[in-house]
């Protein structure tokens, strides 16, 4: 009887964070706008169950199924809490991507179908790295201060 109770309680109280697009659903198709063949802009996402003491928020966006290894598309940090990052804006700081540069890079897979992994994590407190971080240098700074994480999956294949 008390394992059902638990059981029961952590269904209750489950407070993953949920990320979301109003541009595509879950591993479902991104919309060529926000990729390498459109405008190249990040899209909207929406943010529920952020959790109650959350400082700030960061993202990672990367493509597991590049060629050379997992490619990096975007990361930003020190996002204030909020439940909607709206498309074309970058509310907090934006680090180093895989082209070496400080801004959102669309999907541009060279060829197939890939995967972009849209990560949210909420923060228990402001990061203080440089504005030439990267990935790694942020996973890093963020060690010991995840509070919640969720995920938003989405596929491009380019139309040429």
């Amino acid at each position: 009887m008390n394992f059902i109770f638990l059981f029961i309680m952590a269904i209750v109280l489950n407070t993953s964070l949920i990320v979301k697009s109003p541009a595509f659903s879950n591993n479902d198709f991104i919309p060529s706008k926000y990729t390498c063949e459109g405008l190249n802009i990040n899209p909207a996402l929406t943010l529920k169950k952020i959790p109650e003491h959350t400082k700030s928020l960061a993202i990672i966006m990367d493509d597991p199924d590049a060629p050379a290894g997992t490619f990096v598309h975007w990361v930003m940090w020190n996002i204030p809490p909020t439940e909607k990052i709206e498309e074309n804006k970058t509310p907090g700081v934006v680090g180093v991507n895989g082209k070496n540069e400080n801004k959102y890079a669309g999907p541009c897979p060279p060829n197939g179908t890939h995967h972009y992994h849209f990560k949210i994590y909420a923060l228990d407190t402001n990061l203080d790295i440089p504005i030439n971080s990267d990935k790694k240098a942020l996973v890093k700074a963020m060690d010991g201060h995840i509070m919640d994480s969720g995920e938003l999956i989405g596929v491009y294949k380019k139309s040429n």
